[in-house]
Parts: structure tokens; C-alpha cells; sequence
């Protein structure tokens, strides 16, 4: 039973487009003036700050005066409804279970947002499992969240691939899981201090047509 397990953040949706739009909304919310988009989107570092960190930060820089905790919530609730998944992407995916693949997501994040980018995003139909790191208690690169993900897809790593954006979490995590790698650049050159993946792709169509190419057993 072939696999393929995805990352979720700018790998099959575009997190850098959504955060520029949660960016913009919460800037002309709180008349904040457009340099605040900037500094949010610089200070956010693709997601990796954790949001408790971000929003103690925004609140002392820009003084606002509701908590961070408040701040919080309410980027948990607004922020997911600026996802999208392209409908070339979502039909790559119903190519691919056609093939006979199982697909599964495994995500480093916050479960009420990931949860809710998946369902709002349509992804949840086309998905076989998933794995959300707040969730597990564990996050990528830990191999365990990739075997987690498989087993909710109802298989194992046997005949896996991974395919995400991130050098270390994605793809140093799916060589640790023992499964092939796909990495998508999104232009940028492949760090050296890492394992260097077994194929690169622009994007998450290329990848998608990549799977497609394999021959089947």
C-alpha cells in the first residue's frame, strides 16, 4: 500500500499568502498603518516562533492592550479562514488516491488551527489520516509522528514518501522515519549542513506529478 504523507504549511496550502492576509486584517483592525504587516510577517519567521512568544511581542511593540492570550485566541479563530488550497492541488490528491496511494498530512502546530485549516481548505476529504503535533504530544522530525500518521492512514512506512517544505522537520524527519523525500524549495537552495533529499520540486504540483510518474508495482 503506497503512501504519501504531506506536510501542511507551504506545502499543500500557502501559509506565506495567509499569514500576509491574517497580517493586513489585523493591522487595519488595530490602525496599526502598514509597516506593522511587515514586522508582523518578519517577526512571525514562517511560523516558527510560537505564537505565545509572537503575541507577547506584538503587544509590547504596537501597545495594545487586550492580553497575549487574547490576541491569541482570536488569530486561532480568524487566521484559518485565509487558507486556501488551489483546486489543482486538491485534484493532484484525488489523482493520486485514484492510483491507489493513501495520503495523510503530518503537521508541526496548534491543533485548533491546523485542524481547522484542514476542514476549511477541503483537504479533510481527500486525506486517508493526519497528525497534528499538539495533538501527539511530539513533533517533527521525531520519527514517531510519521509512524502515528501512517497507522491513522490504516498502513505503515513500508512504501512511503515524504514531501514538505522544511529541510530539517520534513525531510530530515522523514529520512529518520526510514521513508524517501521530496523537498519543495520554493526557490531556495538546499542548506549543506543536511542529508540532501532524494528528489526536489518547485512546488507541490511538481511533487504531485512526481508520485504520479512512479511505476506501479
Amino acid at each position: 500500500m503506497r503512501l504519501a504523507l504531506f506536510d501542511l504549511d507551504n506545502t499543500l496550502v500557502d501559509r506565506t499568502e495567509a499569514i500576509t492576509r491574517w497580517a493586513q486584517e489585523f493591522a487595519a483592525a488595530k490602525s496599526l498603518g502598514p509597516a506593522a504587516v511587515d514586522w508582523l510577517i518578519k517577526t512571525d519567521d514562517d511560523g516558527l516562533l510560537p505564537k505565545p512568544d509572537f503575541f507577547a511581542q506584538a503587544r509590547a511593540h504596537f501597545g495594545l492592550l487586550e492580553s497575549a492570550a487574547e490576541l491569541q485566541l482570536r488569530y486561532e479563530r480568524r487566521y484559518p479562514s485565509h487558507m486556501r488550497c488551489p483546486t489543482a492541488v486538491l485534484d493532484g490528491l484525488t489523482a493520486l488516491r485514484t492510483a491507489g496511494w493513501r495520503l495523510g498530512v503530518v503537521t508541526n502546530g496548534l491543533t485548533t488551527v491546523q485542524q481547522a485549516v484542514l476542514d476549511h481548505t477541503g483537504l479533510t476529504a481527500h486525506l486517508d489520516g493526519w497528525c497534528i503535533s499538539e495533538t501527539e504530544s511530539i513533533r517533527k522530525p521525531d520519527p514517531e509522528i510519521f509512524h502515528r500518521t501512517a497507522t491513522r492512514c490504516g498502513t505503515d512506512l513500508t512504501d512511503a514518501w515524504m514531501i514538505g517544505d522544511s529541510p530539517e522537520a520534513d525531510i530530515v524527519g522523514g529520512q529518520n522515519a526510514g521513508v524517501p523525500t521530496i523537498w519543495i524549495s520554493r526557490t531556495r537552495s538546499w542548506p549543506g549542513d543536511h542529508p540532501v533529499p532524494d528528489h526536489t520540486t518547485a512546488d507541490i504540483g511538481e511533487a504531485i506529478t512526481l508520485l504520479l510518474a512512479f511505476p506501479q508495482d
